[in-house]
């Protein structure tokens, strides 16, 4: 089915997720009828949407036009990047998946935990491999990011080269391979039509600090603690991770690892030869006990104050293996992701309470550093690249109009900057880059092992139900007769107590009375007006009386059978 909003001729360029927000990750270029997906993550819920483990995009728009679709291509391994390709591939048939590196080790890892899920092949992607379709021809460009293997994307057209820059930095010597700083020109010389880049950290200034300058940070620190070293950092930030094994072996130390995502990191990273362990450092768990405490270093997941995470039950005192006392030292090597704080603050503050020493990013030591790139990075891209038109992503919508500044700061004309929200689409041409109108891209709620049953009115009842309570009327009733047999029962949960405060309960189960004996004397009984009006009444009442709007619930018992 062609895209109507599209003019002939026209690109339409569009996301399912990414905009107004970090993370869920999804961009949609259709060419020529063609449509080409790029990434497909996940979002990690706020303290907002109760229950919920994570957020996926609305692939609605995909299984209407499912047999335009080429492939889905992966920038890198990061799960706002690769995090929903199950949940995907459920829904939508698609022919075939481009990665490279890591990226498709974690995606067949990830996939093997879907057995339901029908995988397509995967074709891996070099940096160097070209792709022709019909009226386009796609290319990788290598960048560095706090993950190996991350490539942005180039789709040559008729109109130019567009190119994609998924998450990067400027690193002049990073840990692993270098950014192909010559493909950035060659792009923008040959004439790049459209730049869509990263937003992440378009409101920080100054320097981001090389990853290897963090690697000696580390090494220094681990050379002055005597103790045992709890480290936590982020599973899939690879290259930390041998910073941290090879800071380890120079001290002398052997390493374990704690975490279901760090055993999984570790083992992808020593099949690809990104993490490599000496043999003899690597410890198996249950000889955690036999190392002097001078010799560990304990590798954990919880950097973000995950609950469940490792890093969390040995501050909650629950977990089974480690138990934290004085003269250990826990590093967290990671800064917290917006929405975090609150957690990463909550396990540093349980950490001091079991009296071991706690070291953060900060100024007294240097343990992290961002994987995205400051606006001294930004606009070297724009510079490079040299868009004619130009879309910032990745990011909240203040970080996109903070882009759109730099951009503008760099030569790019106001006129051709477009600001975009999950599912606005533009229409490229060789007239102009437009706002052509919008298609579906609302967010699906993930709940156990439900997907998309989980709405917003039913996040917005949590909250109530959080804040304000439940207060139900238990009723039973003879619709033949029309009468009320008994007078209703108050049920209150997280509303108001129940005993001293007797009078209120009493006021209100007798309104109930009166309004449930009233609809009973209509003509035109139905259960469902007689809820809805005993809700409607006690509702307003309740707010009157307390302030409060708990959930109510009428619970009706209808004897006329």
């Amino acid at each position: 089915m062609k895209n109507t909003l599209l003019k002939t001729d026209e690109i339409g360029i569009f996301s399912l997720g990414g905009l107004g927000e970090v993370g869920k990750n999804m961009y949609i270029f259709e060419i020529s009828d063609q449509i080409f997906i790029v990434d497909s993550g996940i979002l990690f819920p706020d303290n907002h949407l109760l229950g919920i483990d994570y957020v996926i995009p609305d692939f609605q728009y995909l299984v209407e036009n499912e047999e335009r679709i080429v492939g889905l291509f992966i920038t890198h391994a990061h799960e706002d990047h690769i995090g929903s390709i199950p949940y995907l591939l459920r829904k939508v048939k698609i022919p075939k998946i481009y990665a490279a590196g890591i990226a498709v080790d974690m995606i067949e890892y990830k996939l093997t935990e879907h057995s339901d899920v029908k995988a397509p092949p995967i074709d891996v992607y070099k940096s160097h491999y070209k792709y022709k379709f019909k009226d386009v021809e796609i290319s990788f460009i290598r960048l560095n990011h706090s993950i190996p293997d991350m490539f942005g994307i180039v789709f040559k057209t008729k109109l130019g080269n567009i190119f994609h820059t998924g998450d990067f930095k400027i690193d002049f010597s990073p840990v692993g391979p270098p950014a192909e700083y010559d493909k950035l020109a060659k792009i923008g010389s040959e004439g790049t039509i459209l730049l869509l880049s990263d937003s992440t950290n378009s409101e920080r200034e100054g320097i981001i600090e090389s990853d290897s300058k963090i690697g000696k940070s580390i090494n220094e620190l681990f050379s002055r603690i005597s103790g045992r070293i709890i480290i936590a950092t982020f599973a899939s930030n690879m290259y930390r991770i041998q910073q941290i094994i090879e800071s380890s072996i120079r001290n002398g130390r052997k390493i374990a690892f704690f975490g279901r995502s760090m055993e999984r990191a570790i083992e992808v990273g020593r099949q690809s030869g990104y993490i490599k362990i000496p043999k003899g450092f690597l410890l198996e768990n249950e000889d955690l006990n036999k190392i002097p405490d001078h010799k560990l270093t304990i590798l954990v997941t919880g950097s973000q104050g995950e609950p469940f995470a490792a890093l969390s039950r040995i501050a909650d005192r629950s977990h089974r293996q480690i138990q934290a006392r004085k003269g250990d030292t826990v590093i967290f090597s990671s800064s917290p992701i917006p929405g975090n704080q609150e957690g990463v603050n909550r396990t540093i503050n349980k950490l001091f309470r079991l009296d071991v020493e706690v070291i953060t990013h900060g100024p007294i030591a240097d343990t992290h550093t961002s994987g995205h790139g400051s606006q001294h990075d930004l606009k070297l891209m724009l510079s490079l690249v040299k868009p004619k038109y130009f879309i910032p992503v990745h990011g909240e919508h203040r970080m996109l109009i903070h882009h759109r500044d730099l951009a503008i700061e760099t030569g790019v004309h106001p006129d051709n900057i477009l600001i975009l929200d999950n599912g606005d689409v533009a229409g490229l041409s060789a007239n102009g880059l437009r706002l052509a109108g919008k298609v579906q891209a609302d967010d699906i709620y993930i709940d156990g092992t439900g997907i998309g049953d989980i709405g917003s009115a039913v996040i917005r009842e949590r909250k109530v139900l959080s804040e304000e309570g439940l207060f139900a009327v238990i009723a039973t009733i003879d619709s033949t007769k029309g009468e009320l047999l008994t007078k209703p029962s108050i049920v209150s949960r997280g509303f108001i107590y129940m005993r001293g405060n007797e009078e209120i309960t009493n006021e209100l189960a007798n309104l109930a009375s009166d309004v449930i004996s009233k609809e009973l004397q209509k003509k035109h009984y139905h259960e469902n007006n007689l809820k809805q009006k005993v809700i409607d009444v006690l509702q307003s009442k309740i707010k009157d009386l307390t302030l409060r709007n708990p959930i109510i619930i009428p619970i009706i018992s209808d004897l006329k059978e």
